[in-house]
C-alpha cells in the first residue's frame, strides 16, 4: 500500500486573484509549512481596474495591490517576484525558475492565467494596436489615449465595453464594433443586452454591428476598411489560457490544462486554477470569483478538506458611472421579471425556471443581486409579481 505523501512544500505559479486566494486559503486551512508565490510582476495586482480606474490613471499600481506586503510577511508567504517558472519538474518534487535555481515542492499550484487573444487578421500585428491583460498593457495604452484620439475597440464584451467608457471619459472619439448583436446577451439577457449596448450610442460612442476584416497601418494611424481611420485601436477579443508551462511538463491540455472538480490535473502533484484551468468536462468560467473559488478548491484539496460549498456564479462589469452585477445563468430563464424600470436605474432583472429564480442581472443594485443569489442557491421558488413589485422587500420572498 502507497504511504499517503506528507505535503511540507507548495509553490504557487502565478500571482493573480486565483494564486493569491490559494496562498490564503491554505494558510486559513491551516497549512504550516513552506509556501512560495512566484510572480513576474513586482506583487500581485488585482485586474479588473486596469481597464476602468487604473487606464484612468486614478489610481496606480499601489492602490491595485491585491494584498500589502505586510500581510505576504504576517502569513509567512515567500513572495518570489520579478521572476518566472520556467520549468515544471514533478518528477523530482520542484519547480525551476528564470534565475536558474530550483524550489522543492511536494504540490504545485499552476495560476497561469492567460494572454489577451489577437485574431489572426491582417494588420494586427501594427504597434498602433493594443491589447489589455496587464498592468503594462494599461500604461502603454493610457499613453495613447490622449484627448481627442479616434480610438476603435473591438469586441463589445466586458473589457472592450469597460475600455470603451474609459477612453470616452479620457476625452477620445471612440468607436466600438462587434459582430454579435447584442452583446452579452448569452450572459445577461436580450433585453438587458440590448440597454446596455445602446449606453454606448446615447453617450456618444458610434457603434458597429460588423466583424473586423483587416487592419491597415498607415504609419501614424491605421485603417479599418469599412469602418474608419484610428489613431489607437484597442483589442477585446478574449483570452487565451496560459498552458506552456503545463503543455512542456506532460500534463493534458486542452484549451486549458485539464482539472477534476478539485482542480488536480493529469500529474497529481500538480494542481490548477484561475483562467489556465479548465474542468474536464470542458467548462471554464473566466471571472474574478471563480477565479478565487478555484484556489479555495486547490487549498482544500491538498489539505486533505471537504471541497468549499459552491454557489451560484456572480460577477460584475462597470460602464458609463454604471454598475451592472451578473449572478447565476440568465441563459436558463423560461421567464424574466423586470423589478424597476429601464428608464430609471436602479433596476434589477430576475430570470426563472420552472418558478424558481435561476439568475439576476442589476444595474446599480447590489442588494437584489444578493438576494437573487441566496434564491438560486435555496431554489426558492417566487411569485412573480411579488417579485417585481419594488414595495415588497426581497427579504420577505427569501422566507417563502
Amino acid at each position: 500500500m502507497r504511504r499517503a505523501v506528507v505535503v511540507r512544500r507548495i509553490v504557487v505559479v502565478g500571482g493573480g486573484i486565483a494564486g493569491v486566494g490559494t496562498v490564503a486559503a491554505l494558510r486559513a486551512g491551516g497549512f504550516d509549512g513552506d509556501l512560495t508565490l512566484v510572480d513576474a510582476g513586482e506583487f500581485p495586482y488585482d485586474r479588473p481596474p486596469l481597464s476602468k480606474d487604473f487606464l484612468k490613471g486614478d489610481k496606480d499600481i499601489k492602490d491595485i495591490a491585491l494584498q500589502p506586503q505586510q500581510w505576504y510577511d504576517d502569513q509567512a508567504v515567500r513572495l518570489a517576484s520579478l521572476t518566472t517558472v520556467t520549468a515544471l519538474r514533478p518528477d523530482v518534487g520542484g519547480v525551476e525558475l528564470s534565475d536558474g535555481t530550483t524550489l522543492p515542492a511536494d504540490r504545485v499550484v499552476l495560476a497561469t492565467g492567460g494572454h489577451a487573444a489577437r485574431p489572426p487578421i491582417p494588420g494586427v500585428a501594427s504597434p498602433l494596436v493594443h491589447v489589455l491583460r496587464t498592468a503594462e498593457d494599461a500604461d502603454r495604452l493610457r499613453s495613447a489615449l490622449t484627448l481627442g484620439a479616434r480610438v476603435l475597440v473591438v469586441g463589445a464584451g466586458l473589457i472592450g465595453a469597460e475600455v470603451a467608457s474609459t477612453a470616452l471619459d479620457l476625452g477620445c472619439d471612440v468607436v466600438l464594433v462587434d459582430p454579435v448583436h447584442p452583446p452579452l446577451a448569452h450572459a445577461v439577457g436580450a433585453d438587458v443586452a440590448t440597454w446596455l449596448h445602446d449606453l454606448h450610442t446615447r453617450w456618444g460612442i458610434r457603434t458597429v454591428h460588423a466583424g473586423l476584416e483587416s487592419l491597415v497601418d498607415r504609419g501614424a494611424e491605421v485603417e479599418a476598411p469599412g469602418i474608419g481611420v484610428f489613431d489607437v485601436v484597442v483589442l477585446g477579443v478574449g483570452m487565451a489560457p496560459d498552458t506552456a508551462l503545463a503543455r512542456a511538463a506532460g500534463l493534458d491540455v486542452d484549451r486549458g490544462v485539464l482539472v477534476d472538480e478539485r482542480q488536480v490535473t493529469s500529474t497529481p502533484a500538480v494542481l490548477a486554477v484561475g483562467d489556465s484551468a479548465r474542468l474536464r468536462d470542458g467548462t471554464r468560467t473566466e471571472h474574478w470569483e471563480a477565479a478565487q473559488h478555484d484556489g479555495q478548491r486547490a487549498a482544500a484539496t491538498i489539505l486533505g478538506l471537504p471541497a468549499p460549498t459552491t454557489t451560484a456564479p456572480w460577477f460584475w462589469t462597470d460602464r458609463h458611472n454604471l454598475h451592472v452585477e451578473v449572478v447565476g445563468d440568465m441563459a436558463a430563464a423560461d421567464v424574466t421579471v423586470i423589478r424597476g424600470s429601464f428608464d430609471t436605474p436602479p433596476f434589477a432583472v430576475f430570470g426563472l425556471r420552472d418558478g424558481r429564480v435561476v439568475g439576476a442581472v442589476a444595474v446599480d443594485d447590489s442588494t437584489a443581486v444578493r438576494a437573487a443569489r441566496r434564491m438560486i442557491d435555496r431554489t426558492l421558488a417566487v411569485d412573480p409579481g411579488r417579485l417585481a413589485d419594488t414595495a415588497v422587500d426581497l427579504r420577505k420572498l427569501l422566507r417563502g
